[in-house]
């Protein structure tokens, strides 16, 4: 009896054993310079983030961004907030999935609520370098007569580390209509 209760307690306690690769950190905050090229129009502005690890290998992460569109001068927001898996699947490489609620907001009337789900790698290369690598899905509930489609897409991020705590982070999102919204700024992580 007391070998099944050790063996339960130490299969219970398997999740939680591995944490983030090493020289990855999911506690960070950034500002970012962001850019929309899309069929609907170009646009820009500014974005933060950021992520905190709540537990070994899970973290809480949030962003928000607002956007002038060029045609319009209309401010459009962006923002979500959802949960992260991370686990190491080799010394300095990550495996993490993320699932977050998103909000799209045009000012005038149309906002979509909806979701996202991504998953892949992300790897350090020493202490000065990582990069990332995600495919996702996001989906927006129909409001206001509109349904928009769901669709596929591709996340590519690199960050050069200057060194323990500051880096330049860069991210481009694309989906397969080839529109794109890249961002790049400074990342404080600790």
């Amino acid at each position: 009896m007391k070998m099944s209760l050790i063996a339960l307690a130490l299969a219970s306690a398997l999740p939680f054993a591995a944490s983030a690769a090493e020289n990855l950190s999911y506690n960070y905050a950034e500002g970012n310079y962001v850019k929309t090229d899309a069929d609907g129009g170009k646009a820009d502005g500014w974005g933060v983030k950021g992520s905190y690890g709540v537990l070994p290998n899970m973290h809480v992460f949030g962003e928000f961004n607002q956007q002038e569109v060029d045609a319009t001068k209309q401010d459009v927001d962006q923002w979500r907030v959802g949960v992260g898996y991370n686990v190491e699947i080799a010394p300095s490489t990550d495996f993490i999935a993320r699932a977050a609620y998103n909000k799209f907001d045009a000012k005038h009337g149309l906002d979509f609520n909806g979701y996202s789900a991504e998953a892949g790698v992300r790897t350090a290369f020493g202490q000065h370098a990582e990069v990332y690598a995600l495919a996702g899905y996001e989906d927006y509930s129909k409001k206001h007569g509109i349904s928009p489609e769901g669709e596929w897409y591709g996340r590519l991020g690199a960050q050069v580390k200057l060194n323990q705590n500051w880096g330049i982070n860069g991210d481009i999102k694309m989906n397969r209509d080839g529109d794109k919204e890249w961002s790049v700024g400074p990342r404080f992580s600790w």
